[in-house]
């Protein structure tokens, strides 16, 4: 039995995440803690959450088929001196390596950025970091 569309997406998201975006991290000429799904507490690394959604197809994907979802990727990332510059960092990674492989490994269409969105602690020093959310569409027919 295949896997549904919706798993396809998420694993080929992940392994997106995990694999081309921690390369281009530890290409970095400073420190940043890599992504990782299911990690142990307290082991230097971010862990994602992903949310997929069905989106509201415009009247040409219906035509021709396509299904369209939003998938939002969030990261924590942990308050220190370098919190902010980090921040920014994952997002600018995350952009890179989905212009570099915009259809998913082959499981979609097209996957675009569709934004980036960036919320500093509302208090600073209190312990609780930057937190990154990233909005992709993704189309598949």
């Amino acid at each position: 039995m295949s896997d549904f569309i919706e798993q396809k997406i998420l694993s080929a998201i992940e392994s997106l995440l995990t694999g081309r975006v921690n390369e281009l991290l530890g290409e970095a000429e400073f420190q940043i803690a890599p992504l990782e799904f299911n990690a142990p507490a307290g082991v230097g690394v971010v862990e994602p959450v992903l949310r997929l959604t069905e989106c509201e197809r415009s009247e040409k994907e219906r035509i021709v088929r396509l299904d369209s979802y939003a998938l939002t990727v969030t990261l924590q990332v942990p308050e220190g001196p370098y919190g902010g510059r980090d921040a920014y960092a994952y997002g600018a990674v995350i952009s890179r390596a989905v212009a570099e492989n915009c259809t998913l490994g082959g499981v979609a269409d097209r996957a675009v950025m569709t934004g980036k969105k960036y919320v500093p602690p509302k208090t600073p020093h209190c312990g609780e970091g930057w937190q990154v959310v990233i909005t992709l569409r993704i189309t598949v027919e």
